[in-house]
């Protein structure tokens, strides 16, 4: 398990991070998460508000990577890692508050990477 920096969380929390799946074909799918932030040292999370193909795939693989790019410094991270879907417990719920503290959709589910 990889410890996230704090040069990492920065970068995190300051710029648009994309999300990376698979299907299970192998066919790849990346999109941007703007919800995407730290959860712990270790962990990231973001609030699922779609449920489209980054989901259906998480659910199939467990799966994700995440890149983070700074492009004014020309310099980023990548991330890999599993995933564990929230729903019904205080994780979510406090996604749910996040998502109203921003004035976002309501979240499907909260998904915590583990890097």
């Amino acid at each position: 398990m990889a410890t996230l920096t704090q040069e990492m969380k920065d970068m995190i929390g300051s710029q648009l991070n994309f999300l990376a799946t698979a299907d299970e074909n192998g066919n790849p799918q990346v999109g941007p998460k703007g919800t995407m932030r730290v959860f712990d040292d270790h962990h990231l999370i973001y609030n699922e508000e779609t449920g489209r193909h980054a989901w259906h795939n998480l659910k199939q693989n467990g799966k994700a990577a995440v890149a983070s790019v700074d492009r004014s410094k020309l310099k980023g991270f990548r991330f890999e890692g599993t995933v564990e879907i929230h729903k019904d417990d205080q994780i979510f719920d406090d996604a749910q508050a996040f998502a109203q503290s921003k004035h976002l959709p309501a979240a499907i589910a909260a998904v915590v990477i583990k890097v």
